[in-house]
């Protein structure tokens, strides 16, 4: 008797949870043979282009003579098949519901994926900047090596510049998730939209936020807990967030952002300067500006309290 009334119990739940009522504003209408995104082959994309870019680091590829080509050749054939299927996934999904929308997508995810494989060799100069400006502003770094291996900010960078490839490629919805893939990994949230110029150094990197609109210029540092972010966004006459409008900070070249520091809204921090740590700005700051919070005169020693 008593299994009995388990089994109803649970046969009343699963009723509740098949009734297109309860998930009608998140459900998809996912139609015959039409493609879903998959992050199990997201995640293999990016490890890829991990080891593609950085030959080595994260697969067993061996460096003797002769063996890269043969090497790059079987890694940019799956990441081509990969890369089609999540792209033609990716333009489905974004989709309206229309029969026939599989077939009307495949050429153009198809020169997508070859136009992304032909930038590889661009996305390899721009992180091996990346990875240079990263070893020479940390005096921690002891080579190129551990740069790469074990930065997060190496990771992040990776990841964003891959998915802003795709984005400017107008792939929908992966960018997204490889971004946020990067976000899950290393603590680091730049969307996949956002601006960022050569040389781009994350020091530490966990707590970083980088809004869509952000536009960061070359030789740019900052460190953890940093946000480039947006204040309160104006509303159209039903009261939704207007979208699409620039919002985020424009960083210019040289700049150097200490931890903990927030920029919020369209301004504009100028070549070469300096934003301490803790530093709160709603406003810009012409070039080579200093920015740091106020200092008490006198600090005991002992117990840290201000005189």
């Amino acid at each position: 008797m008593e299994t009995l009334d388990f089994d109803k119990r649970i046969n009343t739940t699963i009723d509740k949870l098949s009734d297109p009522e309860s998930y009608k504003l998140v459900c998809h209408e996912h139609l015959k043979g039409e493609p879903m995104p998959s992050n199990e082959s997201i995640t293999r994309i990016i490890q890829l282009v991990r080891e593609i870019l950085f030959p080595g680091y994260f697969a067993k590829t061996t460096l003797r003579g002769g063996t890269s080509q043969h090497y790059m050749g079987v890694y940019i054939d799956e990441l081509q098949q990969l890369l089609y299927g999540e792209i033609l996934a990716g333009m489905c999904f974004e989709c309206d519901g229309t029969s026939g929308k599989v077939a009307r997508h495949k050429a153009k995810a198809r020169g997508c994926a070859v136009e992304f494989i032909e930038y590889l060799p661009e996305l390899r100069r721009q992180l091996v900047a990346d990875v240079e400006a990263t070893f020479l502003n940390d005096p921690a770094a002891r080579n190129f090596g551990e740069v790469i291996f074990s930065y997060p900010g190496i990771r992040a960078i990776t990841n964003h510049r891959l998915a802003h490839k795709l984005l400017k490629l107008k792939v929908p919805l992966i960018p997204r998730i490889i971004s946020e893939m990067a976000h899950s990994e290393t603590g680091i949230d730049i969307h996949p939209r956002a601006q960022i110029g050569e040389r781009f150094t994350i020091d530490h990197g966990t707590g970083i936020v980088i809004g869509a609109t952000s536009i960061i210029g070359n030789n740019v540092k900052i460190y953890q807990g940093v946000t480039l972010g947006a204040k309160s966004f104006p509303l159209d006459d039903d009261g939704n967030p207007i979208k699409g409008i620039p919002r985020h900070p424009i960083v210019e070249d040289d700049v150097v952002i200490y931890a903990g520091a927030t920029i919020l809204g369209r301004v504009t921090i100028g070549k070469g300067s300096v934003v301490g740590g803790n530093v709160w700005l709603t406003q810009g700051l012409p070039a080579n500006s200093r920015v740091i919070q106020k200092r008490a005169k006198d600090i005991d020693i002992t117990d840290g309290s201000v005189l």
